[in-house]
C-alpha cells in the first residue's frame, strides 16, 4: 500500500491536490499549533509591554511617546511612585496580604490536600467538591458572600486588612489543595509504606518521607498564591475600609476613572516584575527539587528502549 506522501508525490497530482492532501494527513505534524501559539502570547504580551513602556516616558501622556525617563519611579518629586504615599501604601498592603496569604493558606492547604488525599470513607466526595467550590465560584459572589459574612453574621471583624487577608485565605486555598494533591498522586504511597515497613511511625513518615517529596509542590503553590492575591482586586475592593487598605489593582483602577498619569504605569509595572520574580524563584526551586526524578525517568526510558524486543 501507497502512503499518502507517496501519492501526492506523483506527476499526476496537481499542486492543490498535493496542498489539499498535506493539509488533511491526520499522521503529519501540527500545522497551525505554533502558529497559534505565538499568535496568543503576542496578543496577551504586546498591551503589557506598551504598558510598561509608557511607565518610562518623559511626558505625563500615556498615549504619545517623548522620551527615555525614570521619573514617574522615583524622579518626580510629587507624582512619582517613590514620592507619592498612597501609590507607596497600596504596594505595601499587596505585598502584605500576599505575603500574609501564603503563610495562612499553604500550610491549611498541605494539610487538606492530604486529608482529602488519604480519606476514603462517606463524605469524602462532598468534601473534595467543597474545596473546589471557590475555583468555581464567581469572584463577584465570593467578594459580595464575605462582605455579607463579616458585616452580618461574624461582626467582630470589621472590613479592612484582617478582612481582606480572610478573603485571599478562603479563594486561595483551593489553588494549593489541587498542586499539592497533584504531587501526591503522582509520587504514590510506596514511599510511607516503605518507611513504615522500616518501623517509621506516621508521624516520621509524614515529616521526614512525604513533606520533602512534597516541597516542590509547596514551593509552586505558594508562588501561585502570592501571584493570584497580589493580583486581586475584587475581594479586596469589596473588603477594602478606604484608602488605607487599598491594593495595587484598587488604585489602578480608581486611577484609570480619572486623568491617570505613567505613575500608573510604573507601580504596575512593578508589582508585574515582582510577581514574575516570585514565580521565577518558585519555578526555579521545583526543577532544582526534581531534577533527580526526570534524571531517574529518563534514564528509566533509555533501559527500556535498550531492550525493547518488539
Amino acid at each position: 500500500m501507497t502512503s499518502i506522501a507517496e501519492r501526492e508525490a506523483r506527476p499526476g497530482f496537481s499542486p492543490l491536490a498535493r496542498l489539499r492532501g498535506w493539509l488533511r494527513n491526520p499522521w503529519g505534524r501540527p500545522r497551525f499549533l505554533v502558529l497559534v501559539t505565538w499568535a496568543y502570547i503576542l496578543w496577551s504580551i504586546v498591551p503589557v509591554l506598551i504598558a510598561v513602556q509608557f511607565s518610562f516616558n518623559a511626558s505625563r501622556s500615556r498615549t504619545v511617546w517623548d522620551s527615555f525617563s525614570t521619573r514617574w519611579y522615583w524622579g518626580d518629586p510629587v507624582d512619582s511612585v517613590w514620592h507619592d504615599p498612597t501609590l507607596r501604601h497600596a504596594l505595601v498592603q499587596s505585598f502584605k496580604l500576599a505575603g500574609a496569604d501564603v503563610l495562612i493558606a499553604v500550610p491549611i492547604g498541605v494539610l487538606l490536600a492530604l486529608g482529602l488525599a488519604r480519606w476514603r470513607g462517606r463524605g469524602s466526595g462532598l468534601s473534595n467538591f467543597v474545596m473546589l467550590f471557590p475555583l468555581v465560584t464567581p469572584e463577584i459572589v465570593m467578594g459580595v458572600s464575605l462582605l455579607l459574612v463579616f458585616s452580618e453574621l461574624f461582626t467582630f471583624i470589621h472590613t479592612g486588612t484582617v478582612a481582606q487577608i480572610l478573603g485571599h485565605v478562603t479563594f486561595s486555598i483551593s489553588f494549593v489543595v489541587v498542586i499539592v494533591r497533584g504531587r501526591l498522586f503522582s509520587i504514590g504511597r510506596q514511599y510511607e509504606e516503605a518507611a513504615a515497613d522500616l518501623g517509621a511511625s506516621p508521624f516520621v513518615a509524614l515529616t521526614r518521607v512525604l513533606l520533602p517529596l512534597l516541597t516542590p509542590a509547596i514551593v509552586a503553590s505558594a508562588a501561585v498564591v502570592f501571584a493570584i492575591s497580589a493580583d486581586d482586586f475584587v475581594i479586596s475592593q469589596w473588603l477594602s475600609q478606604g484608602g488605607d487598605t487599598d491594593t495595587v489593582p484598587i488604585r489602578i483602577y480608581s486611577a484609570t476613572r480619572a486623568a491617570p498619569l505613567p505613575s500608573v504605569n510604573a507601580i504596575a509595572t512593578i508589582m508585574m516584575i515582582s510577581t514574575l520574580l516570585i514565580v521565577t524563584v518558585g519555578f526555579l526551586t521545583w526543577r532544582f527539587f526534581t531534577r533527580g526524578e526526570r534524571r531517574a525517568g529518563k534514564s528509566a526510558e533509555d533501559f527500556g528502549g535498550a531492550f525493547n524486543l518488539t
